[in-house]
């Protein structure tokens, strides 16, 4: 069997060659009275052609929009004019057929505004609206939404007959509504079309009931008034679930950042003011592995972040184990002297960028699968804050199955809760001290290059996270995995609360004074773990 809209087709088809002749003359003689009168005429002479349904009707419109339709002052004929040169090259704006050249002096161009241009995307609209092509039809449904004219009326209720696609049915039946609040409808027919609108539930609805409250009777007023509180409701529950989104990316962040740091502070017992340098180092090999790419195999740029992954690993994870060889192991239990020279080293690591790659920040481009965004209800994603939570998650579960489930992990483990014992026991304590500061670093490296792709990178990326990533470690339990994430989950989602009623800086202060209550009353975290640092 047929489908309507296919029976529809073939109906027209058939019928065409007996209705070109009966609307041909109609859509010319709409042509030729363009030129006449003034804006508001004009806009009624579109609204006609879009009613004829002519499919030449379309090229006329786009032709008008684009501002070239002219009047032959000559023969008084409307006709398409694109210059070349001196000159002006002629056609026929309904047939295509050329019509010879013109100068300049014998034409005089159909002036449109902006009032007249949103006429016509609604014209267009209604002529798209039985497209069989769904992306066409969506974007006809748009723009009939966005003209709201009442002219349209008619065409909106066929296509809301044979319209089969959930989302492309929602906007016709939005845009009905919003026509027939402009119309003399009767009262129940109003009551039915804002609670349509209510139901929308979003910003643009809100806007089309604050617009008609202004000219509503007093028979409708209370039921707009009773959609507006609905609405509000709506939003205020999404706004809550926006900023509950907000904070748990901003946690993924603060997660990936300190993640690292919770490692080599809760084994080693070392605070590690250079960090956030290692953080950048990740950032910035990223932009070396783009670079290379961006020259050599722009092919492969989509896959430049698996590139660089690796690469960020073994580069921190290298200056890592270079500075625990090289510095730390020597400061072992004089933690002030290891402060001040971890803080000497991001000195020095941040004027070695400086001096490669300059002060300005670098480009680093988002693949194309983590690019855009998309809506899920009434909240607003995009795909690389989320990929980086998934990212940020990912990296979590690997680290629990490496301190789990391998050698190193029970040799760190072993350390950080009798380091003697592990190393009468046969573990070589040094080389584990090595390798989880490698570990730690390697896992910031990775942190850098998920936070190039939604900060700047520039020397001063790591301070920005430095702090932050300490009172994550310090909040939910030095050394302690899990209180990590919790830790990181729960001060993004405090901050994002905060921010609208307190800005961000001030939100800032009231997270840092929280923690250094909460610190006074459980000073080892929200999960205690005993070991080295604690014990000592």
């Amino acid at each position: 069997m047929f489908s309507t809209r296919t029976l529809r087709i073939i109906l027209l088809a058939l019928l065409l060659p007996f209705a070109t002749h009966g609307y041909a003359q109609s859509v010319e003689a709409l042509v030729k009275a363009l030129p006449d009168g003034g804006y508001s005429e004009r806009e009624q002479v579109i609204f006609d052609l879009a009613a004829t349904g002519d499919p030449r009707v379309p090229g006329l419109l786009e032709t008008l929009s684009d501002g070239d339709l002219y009047l032959h002052e000559d023969t008084g004929a409307v006709v398409a004019a694109t210059r070349e040169g001196k000159i002006y090259r002629l056609s026929d704006p309904l047939s295509g057929d050329d019509l010879g050249t013109a100068e300049k002096g014998v034409l005089d161009k159909i002036r449109v505004n902006n009032r007249l241009r949103r006429a016509i995307d609604g014209a267009m609209g209604q002529l798209t609206l039985m497209s069989d092509d769904l992306a066409v039809r969506q974007s006809a449904a748009s723009n009939v939404l966005a003209t709201a004219d009442p002219d349209a009326l008619p065409l909106i209720d066929e296509a809301l007959a044979q319209e089969d696609v959930a989302s492309i049915r929602q906007t016709l039946e939005i845009a009905r509504a919003a026509i027939i609040l402009k119309t003399e409808a009767s009262a129940e027919e109003k009551e039915a079309a804002v609670a349509t609108i209510a139901a929308k539930g979003d910003r643009e609805a809100l806007t089309m009931l604050t617009s008609a409250r202004a000219s509503a009777s007093n028979e409708l007023l209370p039921a707009i008034e009773t959609g507006i509180r609905k609405i509000e409701r709506s939003l205020a529950m999404w706004s809550a679930g926006q900023n509950v989104w907000y904070g748990l990316s901003l946690g993924s962040v603060l997660l990936l950042a300190a993640i690292g740091l919770a490692i080599t502070f809760g084994v080693m017992g070392v605070i590690n003011m250079a960090h956030g340098e290692i953080v950048m180092l990740g950032a910035y090999t990223t932009f070396v592995v783009q670079e290379v790419i961006r020259n050599s195999f722009p092919g492969l740029f989509d896959y430049s972040l698996a590139i660089a992954l690796p690469l960020a690993f073994l580069v921190a994870g290298g200056v890592g184990v270079a500075m625990e060889r090289g510095i730390i192991r020597w400061l072992y239990g004089r933690p002030l002297e290891t402060l001040l020279a971890t803080w000497g080293v991001s000195l020095i690591l941040q004027q070695l960028v400086r001096t490669i790659f300059g002060p300005n920040n670098r480009e680093v481009g988002n693949p194309s699968w983590m690019s855009g965004a998309f809506e899920l209800g009434g909240l607003a994603i995009t795909w690389n804050r989320l990929w980086i939570v998934f990212f940020a998650m990912a990296v979590f579960a690997i680290l629990l199955l490496v301190l789990n489930r391998t050698p190193l992990g029970l040799q760190m483990r072993a350390v950080t809760q009798n380091r003697r014992m592990a190393s009468s026991m046969g573990i070589r304590t040094p080389w584990v001290d090595a390798l989880t500061f490698g570990l730690g670093s390697g896992i910031a490296g990775i942190a850098g290059v998920a936070l190039s792709q939604i900060d700047n990178v520039s020397p001063n990326l790591g301070q920005g996270y430095i702090i932050d990533s300490f009172m994550v470690v310090v909040f939910g339990g030095v050394g302690n995995l899990w209180g990590t994430l919790v830790g990181a989950l729960t001060l993004g989602v405090a901050n994002k609360f905060l921010e609208p009623y307190a800005g961000a800086v001030l939100g800032k202060i009231l997270i840092l004074v929280f923690i250094i209550l909460f610190i006074q009353r459980r000073p080892r975290g929200l999960f205690a773990l005993k070991g080295r640092a604690v014990d000592a």
